[in-house]
Parts: structure tokens; C-alpha cells; sequence
């Protein structure tokens, strides 16, 4: 899309825009409580000094009260700042992260490229926490500075037009002119710093999943040196930043005396030409003084302008990909497959966006409650065709599942037919449990465990210290290879889908595990389809119907690695 980063961030903001007003007119409200309070303050002290030398009466009662007045609304408003800006700017960062996730959710894992998941959880994580400062750090500061500022200059000009020029001047240098001078010296480092803070991100995440092959080679030390280095220069190119930004609140600092010394001298020669009574110079040197609290934050605004605005663009850039397999048109007649499938494979093609084809006109046909086994060597297409069979990869060619094209089927709708199993599955950081009842919220604690037992994990429960309490993953009880298979295979067999794809369930086991593995699978698969990816076919005997053989994406019949006593033994 060709808008504008911050057109197409506000615009996501829309639905926040009352609390947004309601946290900006906070803001504008204590600011403004603030400078009327001091400068009110000055006025009624000098009036009062003055009445006192001169032995003149004087309204006590009505700047009083104003004063009181005054330091309340700023002391309230102050508050409801920061309670209703917080509220508004968590309620921001929750509706930015859910529709980022939403829109990241179609795109895995094809269209993701070569973002690793740490660059997209930095997208999630850490650029959305970025873009909470479009509000609370930008658009609020910039919006009371200018309104205040303003209304200090006009309410100055009322007694002063040359104090109202100088001070003008002086808040559009603090306000703009130093802030830009900083954004844009140090657009180039804070760049900088923001790649190698995702660097960084980078290297921790892909320290943490290889932790084990960092101790089993000997290379901690030399991985935490590369750490180091990146965080060196990340601090480095910070530094460069943090020296620009201390330069201009320098500046600033410098410019507020400036501002009382010009309205003094402009006042006192406005007094001595009888054009000003003394305590309304007291009044507008404290008024053009207080004027630049509502212009401090303009600085912090302005060197948080390029961070937000690369943060919304990397956002955006990840939002807008399109995914590899597109869904059909929204139409309320969507079509429905048959309850028990068949799934049929015609001259299917596959490739990734290289030369290479990974399917090659694949012809497959297996009609509902066989059991086939795949086999083919490593890179010979097998993971590609369960790719394809999910959605995850676009294909030429047909593929029929229980009467309907596949392609005519929404990808969620298509997957809710297949429980795949994967060389690799992904457990959750979260108890056994909870990885169990993905495939089935509903299930009860002892079709849990039976399913548990199908996997051959019988063993493996009895061990866990807490059943199926135990928290598994990172940050809990270990699970090897072979035992994450089986809770993938137990996850599958809990689950409603007509047609199982395991792919290479038996890997990483020994071959009476293995045996023991098939023969409940066959037992327990309650007569759905399945589809066996491997290349060590050895213990399927008691298990398929059929075998077929992957080469170079290319499907034949029979399989020529099989035991040769296998098909004497189906026979």
C-alpha cells in the first residue's frame, strides 16, 4: 500500500479515539492549570507587595480562590492523564497486537520468507510496544505544546506584542527548530541502533533453541562474544543518539533564562513607559517561563518521530505480504466435503519459487480409510505433498478431497479434515494437558491418558512428576525427540479429523517401540484414512494397505525398499 505510515496508523487507531481526545484534553487541562497557577501566583504576590507599600485595598478573595482552583484542576488533571492516557494507550497496543497477529497467522509459513521467529516476534513485541509513542509520546506532547504555547503567546501579545514576537521565537527554536536539528543528525545512528537491537534479539532466540549444540561443540564463549559485540555496538550507535538529544535539551535549558531575561527587559521598559503595571510583568515573566513545560517534551517527541515511523513501516511491510495460498472468495454456499473422504491427486505440481519442482506430476489416489505408507528418501518431495495436502504451499494441478476441489475450501476449513504430524512438531511451553487439548478442548482426563498409552508414552506418564499437570517445553520437563512424535500422534488421535498424515512418526525410536507405535496406530486409527511418510518402512508391515514410492517428486508403485517378505506377509 502506498499510504502513508502514519495515515494507516491512525487510522487503526479510530476506535481508541475518544479515550485518545479524552487523555489529550487531560493533558491540555493540567498543563494549562499549571502555567495559569504560577502566573497568577506572580501577579497576586507583586499586587500584594505593591497594595502593602502603598497602603492601597486590594480584592484578596478572588485570586485566592483561583489559585486554589487552579492547583486542584492541575493536581485532578494530572491524574486523569495518566489514568486515562495509560487506559487508552494499553487498549492501542492491544488491538494493534491482535490485528498484527491476525494478519501474520495467513501468512505462515510460506509467505514469512526469511524473517526468523524472533524478527517476527520483535515485529509483535517489540515494534508494536514502539508505536504506543504515535500517542502517549507524540501526538498528545505536540498537541498541548502547540495549543498552549499559542495561547501563551496571544494571551501575551494582549499586553506585549514585542514579548509576544520574542517569545514565539523562542518557543518555535526549543519547540522545532533544536528538536529537527537532533531528528535528523540522528535518524542515521537511531537506525542503527534499531537493527542491531533486532540483531541482538536475533542472536539471544537463536542461542536459546541451540543451547545444547553450543555445549556439546565447546562454543558458549565464542556465541556470548558475538552477543557482546552486538550489544557493543548497538550501545555505540545509542551513544550517538542519547550525545545529539543531550545537546539540544541543553539548548533548551539555555533558551528559558533567555526567555526571562527578554521579558524583563521588554517589560521593565514597557513599565518605565507606563504601558505595563508591574505586577502584569511579573505576571508575563512567569507566564513566557511556564510557557516552555508545555515545550520540553517536544524534543523526546521529535527524536521518537523516525523510531515510530520505521517501526509502523517494518509493521506494515509484514501486514501487507500476501499469502502464498490465497482463500477462495467469501460466498455463503461454501462446499462441503463428504463426512469420510476419499483424496485424490491429479498431476500435481509443486515448487517453492525456485526452478526446482518439489511435486512433479503427482497421481495419488487414496479412497477413504486406507492406510498408505509413503516412502522416499530425503528431499524427495514427501513433506511438500503434506504441504500441499494443508494449504501451505500453492500447487498446479487438482486435488479432490471427498468430492470438492481443495482449493475451493478456505485454508482453515481444508486443515480441519487432516491431523498431521510432523517430522518436527511444535509443543507449547505449557503442561501435557494443555498440548493435548488442542485437538480436543472436550476431552476428559482418561481419554487423555488413553491416548497417552496409544502413543506408547504409558511409561513416559508415570514418570512425570505432576501427570498431566507437568509443564514441558523450555521452561519445564525435557521432551526428547521421539517422545514429542508421540505427543504429536496422541495430539492426532484425540483429534475429529477423517485422514491422519504422520510424517515420519517412528523416528529417533527403537524398532520394538516402533512395532508397538504401528500396531496401536492400526488398532486405534477407528478407520480414518492415513498416510505415512518415511524412509525406513521396516515395522509397517502390520500397519498399511498400500505402499507407495517417492523419487524426485515423482510417485510410483510398489515401493523397491520394502522388506522383500512384505508382500508375502500381506498375502
Amino acid at each position: 500500500m502506498n499510504r502513508s505510515p502514519w495515515k494507516r496508523l491512525f487510522s487503526l487507531l479510530r476506535d481508541d479515539r475518544l479515550r485518545m481526545l479524552a487523555g489529550a484534553g487531560a493533558a491540555l487541562l493540567s498543563t494549562v492549570a499549571g502555567i495559569a497557577l504560577l502566573a497568577l501566583s506572580g501577579h497576586f504576590i507583586t499586587s500584594m507587595a505593591l497594595a502593602g507599600v502603598g497602603g492601597l485595598a486590594i480584592n484578596y478573595y478572588t485570586p485566592a480562590a483561583l489559585i486554589r482552583l487552579f492547583a486542584i484542576v492541575r493536581t485532578g488533571g494530572r491524574y486523569a492523564e495518566r489514568l486515562i492516557t495509560h487506559d487508552a494507550t494499553l487498549s492501542i497496543l492491544a488491538r494493534l497486537r491482535v490485528w498484527l497477529f491476525a494478519r501474520v497467522i495467513p501468512l505462515a509459513p510460506g509467505a514469512l520468507g526469511k524473517l526468523g521467529s524472533a524478527q517476527v516476534y520483535s515485529r509483535i513485541r517489540a515494534d508494536i510496544d514502539t508505536l504506543e509513542h504515535a500517542y502517549l509520546g507524540v501526538l498528545t506532547p505536540a498537541a498541548v505544546a502547540l495549543l498552549t504555547s499559542g495561547g501563551v503567546v496571544v494571551l501575551t501579545g494582549c499586553y506585549s506584542v514585542p514579548l509576544a514576537l520574542v517569545l514565539a521565537a523562542l518557543y518555535l527554536l526549543a519547540g522545532v527548530v533544536l528538536p529537527w536539528w537532533a531528528a535528523r543528525r540522528g535518524s542515521l545512528p537511531a537506525a542503527t541502533a534499531d537493527e542491531w537491537a533486532e540483531a541482538m534479539r536475533w542472536q539471544i532466540a537463536d542461542g536459546l533453541r541451540g543451547r545444547a549444540e553450543l555445549a556439546l561443540f565447546g562454543v558458549e564463549d565464542e556465541h556470548a562474544r558475538r552477543l557482546a559485540e552486538t550489544l557493543k555496538l548497538r550501545q555505540s550507535a545509542l551513544r550517538r543518539v542519547q550525545r545529539l538529544q543531550a545537546l539540544a535539551d541543553a539548548a533548551l535549558a539555555l533558551l528559558v533564562p533567555l526567555a526571562a531575561a527578554s521579558a524583563l527587559a521588554i517589560g521593565m521598559l514597557a513599565v518605565h513607559q507606563h504601558r505595563l503595571q508591574p505586577a502584569e510583568l511579573t505576571m508575563l515573566v512567569l507566564l513566557g517561563v511556564a510557557g516552555f513545560d508545555a515545550v520540553a517534551p517536544l524534543p523526546s517527541a521529535w527524536a521518537r518521530l523516525g523510531a515510530v515511523r520505521a517501526a509502523a513501516l517494518r509493521v506494515f511491510e509484514l501486514a501487507d505480504r500476501t499469502p502464498v495460498v490465497s482463500d477462495p472468495p467469501d460466498t455463503p454456499d461454501v462446499p462441503i466435503p463428504q463426512a469420510h473422504p476419499d483424496l485424490h491427486l491429479r498431476e500435481v505440481w509443486l515448487n517453492y519459487g525456485e526452478a526446482h519442482w518439489a511435486l512433479k506430476g503427482v497421481n495419488l489416489s487414496i479412497p477413504y480409510g486406507r492406510r498408505v505408507a509413503l516412502v522416499g528418501a530425503s528431499g524427495a518431495g514427501k513433506s511438500s505433498l503434506v504441504a500441499a495436502l494443508c494449504r501451505f504451499a500453492p500447487w498446479q494441478g487438482r486435488i479432490n478431497l471427498g468430492g470438492v476441489p481443495l482449493d475451493a475450501l478456505p485454508g482453515d476449513v481444508a486443515r480441519t479434515y487432516f491431523a498431521v504430524v510432523e517430522q518436527k512438531p511444535y509443543l507449547f511451553d505449557g503442561s501435557l494437558r494443555d498440548n493435548l487439548l488442542l485437538a480436543c478442548p472436550d476431552a476428559n482426563d482418561d481419554r487423555l491418558i488413553e491416548a497417552l498409552h496409544h502413543a506408547q508414552l504409558g511409561d513416559y506418564l508415570q514418570a512425570l512428576p505432576r501427570g498431566l499437570n507437568t509443564w514441558i517445553g523450555e521452561n519445564g520437563v525435557g521432551v526428547s525427540g521421539g517422545e514429542g512424535r508421540r505427543i504429536a500422534i496422541a495430539r492426532a488421535l484425540l483429534s475429529s479429523a477423517p485422514i491422519l498424515l504422520l510424517d515420519e512418526p517412528t523416528e529417533g525410536l527403537d524398532a520394538h517401540t516402533s512395532r508397538a507405535l504401528y500396531a496401536s496406530l492400526a488398532a486405534q486409527a477407528d478407520g480414518r484414512t492415513m498416510l505415512i511418510i518415511t524412509h525406513k518402512p521396516g515395522a509397517l508391515q502390520e500397519l498399511v494397505d498400500d505402499v507407495v514410492t517417492m523419487v524426485d517428486g515423482v510417485v510410483t508403485a510398489p515401493s523397491p525398499v520394502l522388506d522383500p517378505d512384505w508382500q508375502r506377509h500381506r498375502g
